[in-house]
């Protein structure tokens, strides 16, 4: 059984959790950091999702330049210059994946409503 707990972040600046389970989360799975989806997928249609980001079980965020849905070590510097490694996960969903972060959009209307 998967199951993702889906944080949409509204342009209004409020946020709100969606839980996705069983058929909706097996949609998801293959989907990519910018990738685009209907909201009516998580029942919020009006708008389209925008996949910005994610975490596995054990916190490691994901990142959009790691190909894959790995989780790989990266040699990253920090905003004082010191490179450190760290784990991160790649930017594909998988079964290992837990929570994913994503920004709606209001849907444009093919009439312009």
């Amino acid at each position: 059984m998967v199951e993702f707990k889906i944080v949409v972040s509204y342009p209004d600046g409020k946020a709100e959790t969606v839980i996705a389970k069983d058929k909706v989360a097996t949609q998801l799975i293959g989907m990519k950091i910018g990738d685009v989806f209907d909201g009516s997928l998580i029942e919020k249609p009006g708008f389209e999702m925008v996949i910005t980001g994610g975490s596995d079980s054990a916190g490691f965020p994901m990142v959009p330049f790691i190909q894959g849905g790995g989780l790989i070590r990266v040699l990253l510097r920090d905003k004082n210059g010191i490179a450190r490694r760290v784990y991160r996960r790649g930017s594909l969903i998988t079964e290992s994946i837990v929570q994913i972060n994503v920004k709606a959009k209001k849907k444009v209307e093919p009439n312009g409503n």
